[in-house]
């Protein structure tokens, strides 16, 4: 995921801002990390440069 998409992606839940925390970067994209809420708290997971925002209930049963 590039890091300019933060300028456009929100949380799904409660439209707040989401905070970025990489743990693997290339130059241009961010492969690995989280996207935390700003005002709920729940976090996105970042893999392989893909952020999942879907809803923390439809990722467990995506997950299953």
């Amino acid at each position: 995921m590039k890091e300019s998409l933060m300028d456009v992606i929100c949380c799904p839940l409660d439209k707040a801002t989401l905070e970025l925390d990489v743990d693997d970067a290339d130059d241009e994209e961010v492969l690995a990390g989280t996207l935390t809420c700003t005002e709920c708290g729940e976090t996105y997971p970042i893999e392989d440069g893909i952020p999942n925002l879907r809803p923390p209930d439809m990722r467990e049963e995506a997950a299953a």
